[in-house]
């Protein structure tokens, strides 16, 4: 395949949309949080790939990692700041969904579409080094070295910064699980009793780092 694509077959390109195009467009959808860019992003990745074909090294194994970096660096250039991708996560959360009029349809479509927006909005809490790790290693299950590999940095560094995401987002979850009183409770000054308090719902780790967009269909 590699050989093929250095060589400009368009059948290897065809190929290869066909087996990463959705890993590509879900991955550039957790680098953006919106849809439209995404789909944009995809579309632009491949013709990027063509561009570069000439750089793919003969040897090697899967050329996802190489796709899904060239995803990473034009999602990069559109969103350079964290404040413009906290803003598409809000807008993504405030997006109405038409459904049918069916029960259960609907009941699977919320509880979805509120996984995809608790794992953007994890996202949206780290510096965007540490999101396209994230994305990577978490989102598309990719091991260090592939990781690597697709962002151009030594292995080191990928899994420090995968440590750092980590950190920051148990102590999210660590800060948002906490028992809170209801509004309005008070305590017993005579008994020193608690009134009211009620455990605080428990809010799911990083593993939200997993939840799929789309269902991928990779080889």
């Amino acid at each position: 395949m590699r050989t093929r694509v250095r060589a400009g077959d368009p059948s290897a390109f065809a190929e290869l949309f066909d087996s990463y195009s959705r890993a590509v467009y879900n991955h550039a959808y957790r680098l953006t949080a919106d849809w439209s860019t995404a789909e944009d992003i995809m579309a632009a990745t491949f013709l990027e790939a063509w561009r570069l074909r000439g750089r793919v090294d003969p040897e090697g194994g899967s050329l996802r990692p190489w796709l899904l970096g060239i995803a990473g660096n034009i999602a990069r250039n559109q969103y350079r700041s964290n404040r413009r991708y906290r803003a598409a996560v809000k807008a993504a959360a405030a997006a109405e969904t038409s459904v049918a009029d069916h029960a259960d349809e609907v009941a699977a479509r919320v509880d979805d579409r509120r996984k995809i927006e608790a794992a953007l909005a994890a996202l949206a809490a780290l510096r965007a080094p540490e999101r396209e790790v994230v994305a990577l290693c978490l989102g598309e299950g990719l091991d260090y070295e592939a990781a690597a590999e697709a962002l151009g940095i030594p292995t080191g560094t990928v899994a420090s910064r995968l440590s750092r995401a980590r950190k920051k987002l148990r102590a999210l979850v660590g800060g948002g699980s906490k028992a809170q009183r209801p509004s309005g409770t008070t305590r017993k000054k005579a008994s020193g009793k608690r009134e009211g308090a009620t455990p605080g719902r428990q809010t799911r780790g990083d593993h939200h780092m997993t939840t799929r967009p789309a269902q991928e269909g990779n080889r």
